[in-house]
């Protein structure tokens, strides 16, 4: 017959569940699960929910998983809004080496997008909006460039819609990978992003709006840059106001990753095809060395 006690009262639950777990081999997994324990139970402890709050905080967590499907990541925008994955960024990339500051990777980043020709446009679709020309290089923290760096590329809408969430727009519209040349430039033709609100029709719209939050994220085009020998670099460029950057509801703006895009309001020999109006943006990635690794994907498909 076992000697440990059973539980009598509040305090004796969380000794128990450590003592549980205490066996485990994996020693990362038993350090970060008795941690999660003892958060966890300190915040019950501290707030005290009813059994009314915690079923229903059970449900919003359940919830996230039912509003999650191959074109919506109801999870991972949940970890968003909440801070978690920009908190999740800094600590992993604090961008003190030279290197350009990173962003979370955002809930719509669907991988296996076109491959494209420097200069080509991803604009795949019809798509209103100004015609944007972005171009620069990728290089090392010493300046050097990065010949066949790989960029993956994605965006909203004018809109305000990804293609995933929006059947008018043809399949992979407005993403595309392109490769550096020998001097690590990169060129591609889009439309200028606009700022747009997040998805609220499910359990995290429901926290936001109970908060008094606006869902609005500002103007920006995503990016993955990639290379062998070096750290994989997930950003974002930002193209808005300050007061819109700083009302970011995933916390993901930064300041050194907003960048100019410049209206031309005449036809230019420098950038053939685009009719006025149209913007520019020149941008250099930088890449410390580190490891090529890849996300993984949050979503997989179109909404149909």
């Amino acid at each position: 017959m076992s000697s440990t006690p059973l539980i009598g009262s509040e305090t004796d639950v969380t000794p128990a569940v450590l003592g549980a777990m205490a066996a485990a081999p994996d020693a990362r997994l038993r350090a970060v699960m008795e941690s999660a324990v003892r958060h966890l139970h300190a915040f019950l402890l501290e707030t005290r929910p009813s059994e009314e709050e915690f079923e229903a905080a059970l449900r919003w967590i359940a919830a996230l998983g039912h509003h999650t499907d191959e074109a919506n990541n109801e999870v991972v925008l949940a970890a968003d809004v909440l801070g978690a994955s920009t908190l999740i960024d800094l600590i992993n990339n604090d961008g003190m080496q030279g290197e350009t500051m990173s962003a979370l990777l955002g809930p719509f980043y669907r991988g296996a997008a076109p491959e494209c020709a420097n200069g080509e446009s991803i604009a795949r679709s019809p798509t209103p909006g100004a015609q944007l020309h972005f171009s620069g290089r990728v290089t090392d923290v010493d300046g050097r460039p990065i010949a066949g760096a790989k960029l993956d590329v994605w965006q909203a809408s004018p809109a305000g819609f990804y293609e995933n969430q929006d059947p008018e727009q043809a399949d992979f519209n407005l993403r595309g990978v392109f490769h550096t040349d020998k001097d690590g430039r990169f060129a591609f033709r889009s439309v200028r992003p606009a700022g747009y609100p997040v998805p609220t029709g499910g359990p995290v719209g429901a926290l936001l709006r109970a908060q008094r939050r606006r869902p609005m994220r500002p103007a920006h085009i995503h990016f993955i840059v990639s290379a062998k020998g070096y750290k994989t670099l997930v950003t974002q460029i930002f193209c808005d106001e300050p007061a819109a950057l700083a009302d970011d509801v995933v916390f993901g703006a930064k300041q050194q990753i907003a960048a100019d895009f410049v209206p031309h309001h005449a036809a230019s020999a420098r950038h053939p095809g685009m009719e006025p109006p149209f913007f520019t943006c020149e941008y250099d990635f930088v890449l410390k060395p580190g490891p090529s690794t890849y996300p993984v994907p949050p979503i997989s498909g179109k909404r149909s």
